[in-house]
């Protein structure tokens, strides 16, 4: 007996394509921003605030951004749609050849292309969808995804950029600050990088090296520019 294949593909989810667009720059922009005031000022006070100021802002700005995505792609699918159901209504000699060109080009006879062309023209709704969908490449959206993409990302980001903050609360100087969230977030980043890189199909390992060390170059660039500046 043949042994049972099971496919194992993954589908990275709107919900993880969320969370890694705000983690991403939650992690990173935060940590850079707290690691330059700490070469620059020594009150963790003021980058506390300067940090939290940036966090709101950051989740809002890419919240808005993610929110603005998700309504450009329904929006487009819906004027898409428009279009092929003014076709399929007014044209539907032309829709019927583009049919039998996606058949034709799946190797089948012509015979078998013009019985699947006068079989769809029979249910326009579904003749829609099709034309959408493998003539277009389009799949229709979820009407919800601008409002929970502006939610995940936004949500995400704040989590994020709470990491490199949170040592600041703890420590009396911004010297001992930067010391615990740069330890704190290289590692977070390190981890980040790791499942973000195997659910994308890359190396989880290089992945994980590669966003710690951007990480880490940002940071560092930070603090000495504005070492180097004060």
């Amino acid at each position: 007996m043949a042994a049972k294949h099971e496919e194992e593909h993954f589908k990275s989810s709107d919900l993880v394509t969320d969370i890694v667009i705000g983690m991403s720059d939650g992690l990173t922009v935060p940590f850079a921003l707290a690691a330059g005031l700490s070469g620059a000022v020594d009150n963790t006070a003021i980058i506390i605030t300067a940090g939290l100021a940036e966090i709101a802002a950051g989740a809002i700005a890419m919240g808005l951004g993610g929110y603005l995505a998700g309504r450009t792609e329904v929006d487009h699918y819906n004027s898409e749609k428009r279009r092929e159901e003014y076709e399929v209504e007014h044209l539907p000699e032309v829709e019927k050849q583009e049919v039998r060109d996606v058949f034709a080009e799946m190797g089948l006879s012509k015979e078998t292309q013009d019985l699947i062309a006068d079989e769809m023209a029979k249910d326009k709704e579904k003749w829609v969808d099709f034309m959408m969908k493998y003539e277009l490449g389009l799949d229709e959206p979820n009407p919800k995804r601008a409002r929970n993409s502006a939610f995940n990302i936004g949500l995400s980001y704040v989590v994020g950029g709470l990491v490199p903050l949170t040592p600041y609360f703890l420590t009396k100087t911004p010297a001992e600050g930067l010391k615990w969230s740069a330890v704190i977030t290289v590692v977070c980043l390190f981890v980040f990088g790791f499942f973000k890189a195997k659910v994308t199909g890359q190396k989880p390992w290089a992945g994980a090296v590669k966003v710690a060390v951007i990480g880490s170059i940002a940071a560092a660039a930070a603090f000495f520019i504005a070492k180097a500046i004060s």
